[in-house]
């Protein structure tokens, strides 16, 4: 039996993509998730086959997801579902180790050709993205500029999105269960590392990556 997790801060959209799965009689829902952080710990637990996750998760975002579980779970294969069909969106998923980039247009028997795809070690794009983004990625990979988000730790890059939804830093000490002086040192690594000088910067550089939604 294959195990996936579902990961969409959307209750209704979770159901349904279950219901589409589990039509399968070899697929199986272990999990679901709401947000992005829970999603990454539900996969650390279960370490289930297959994450299917959406682009744009509250907590942390499809694609920083993605990063994470190739660190926990490295067995996992991830299928991000997202509405925006853009070629960058698409390009940072694979750099971060995405399996599978599929539109939330896209018919159910795509999802799960996607699903079948990843467990046989294949990427899968929904057409027509499939050959301009593994272009602009190939292209890309061979560049040497340094992306210095790629320097941000996995705590830094919570706390940047937490602190980009609006967050204070007493709330994510909360969150992340760590005390507040840990998230001040942690923000201001972040600002140093990405050259930013106050909030107002941090909102617009997480809406500029894709971090949060515009």
């Amino acid at each position: 039996m294959i195990e996936i997790i579902i990961a969409d801060d959307h209750h209704v959209v979770r159901a349904g993509l279950r219901a589409l799965l589990e039509a399968e009689s070899d697929l199986k829902v272990v999990g679901q998730a709401s947000d992005g952080l829970e999603a990454v710990q539900l996969v650390e637990r279960l370490q289930c086959d297959v994450l299917v996750v959406d682009l744009m998760m509250p907590g942390l975002n499809g694609i920083d997801v993605a990063w994470r579980v190739s660190l926990c779970s490295p067995r996992t294969r991830v299928i991000i579902l997202s509405m925006y069909a853009l070629e960058s969106y698409v390009v940072e998923a694979l750099r971060a180790g995405v399996d599978a980039y599929v539109l939330k247009d896209a018919t159910s028997e795509e999802l799960v050709r996607a699903v079948r795809q990843v467990l046989a070690g294949r990427h899968y794009l929904s057409p027509p993205l499939s050959a301009r983004a593994l272009e602009a990625y190939v292209q890309r990979a061979s560049e040497s500029v340094l992306d210095m988000y790629d320097t941000l730790t996995s705590r830094e890059r919570e706390i940047l999105h937490l602190a980009a939804e609006g967050y204070t830093n007493a709330q994510i000490a909360a969150r992340l269960v760590i005390s507040a002086r840990t998230v001040e040192v942690h923000r201001a690594n972040v600002m140093r590392k990405l050259g930013l000088a106050n909030q107002t910067d941090l909102v617009h550089y997480a809406l500029r990556r894709g971090i949060v939604p515009l």
